[in-house]
């Protein structure tokens, strides 16, 4: 029985160069954030990019009163309470962070797209509205 990546490569030639997911979280681009993801009901492993997380949940100085695992769990659980909301494989939800230029809460609206990971199961990747 022939491969579909037979096929695939007839068409496309070999692949040059692949860039994993697992790569990606071993590099520090992606952020694994699925341990806290399960706490809130999410059933799907959960990266999130470093450019929002850095940007927004890790903050260094991190504002008085505010801390990691707090950021996280406000961010986790705005998507599961827009993703019961929504169907579809791409999401705008909006979260409120407290940030360390100013005392109100600022909202931000976050991207979640999910699709396959390193093989065909689904994964979910968060990221800032404007990134890919």
């Amino acid at each position: 029985m022939p491969d579909d990546n037979d096929d695939q490569n007839a068409v496309f030639g070999d692949v040059i160069f692949r860039y994993t997911r697992k790569q990606a979280i071993e590099d520090g681009v992606l952020v694994d954030i699925t341990e806290t993801a399960k706490e809130a009901g999410i059933k799907y492993p959960v990266a999130i990019t470093s450019t929002a997380f850095f940007g927004y949940v890790a903050l260094d100085p991190m504002p008085p009163g505010q801390d990691l695992k707090g950021r996280l769990w406000d961010l986790v659980w705005m998507f599961s309470v827009a993703a019961r909301r929504n169907s579809g494989s791409t999401l705008l939800f909006q979260v409120l962070f407290v940030m360390p230029d100013s005392p109100e809460p600022r909202e931000v609206t976050l991207k979640a797209v999910c699709g396959p990971g390193d093989d065909p199961a689904p994964v979910l990747t968060i990221m800032l509205e404007d990134e890919d």
